[in-house]
């Protein structure tokens, strides 16, 4: 049996149209889901910071700290240890606590020090957490650390 059938040139504009329409509509909604869920920028002014990020950094590493985060029953320890292992007790210390994607869940604790690390309660929820820390020694140079969570479990 022979079909009637023949592709005309409407049919291969119609699949063509159909198709890249399907390809623009899946882009936008890309597009706006990352726009949405951008949390900003670090910096302002990506060179002006670059100007002074290497001495910056040698100061910071200077001070030979090793910054670790653990989250248990509701509390959140961050343990700041020097090169030779001791506790760190810093002049200052400012930390936000929040998600990778989004700065919806973004909190900042109160630390504070018990002589051997630092304690808050924050109610995390598992999955990837941030902690954007800044923290100032005694002679007043300052450290900045992401701290990266993974937190098992809930609460």
């Amino acid at each position: 049996m022979k079909s009637d059938f023949t592709i005309k040139g409407w049919h291969v504009f119609a699949g063509f149209a159909g198709a890249f329409s399907i390809i623009i509509a899946v882009n936008l909604v890309l597009a706006f889901s990352a726009v949405k869920t951008f949390p900003g920028l670090e910096t302002k002014n990506s060179y002006v910071a670059s100007q002074s990020f290497d001495d910056r950094r040698d100061a910071q590493e200077a001070l030979g700290w090793t910054v670790a985060a653990t989250h248990k029953a509701g509390l959140l320890e961050l343990k700041i240890t020097d090169a030779e292992g001791q506790p760190v007790e810093v002049a200052a210390l400012d930390a936000t606590v929040g998600r990778a994607t989004h700065v919806q869940d973004d909190v900042s604790p109160a630390f504070r020090f018990d002589g051997e690390a630092y304690f808050a309660t924050v109610p995390l929820g598992a999955g990837n957490w941030n902690i954007r820390m800044e923290a100032r020694a005694e002679d007043g140079t300052v450290f900045q650390q992401r701290v990266v969570l993974i937190k098992e479990g809930g609460a």
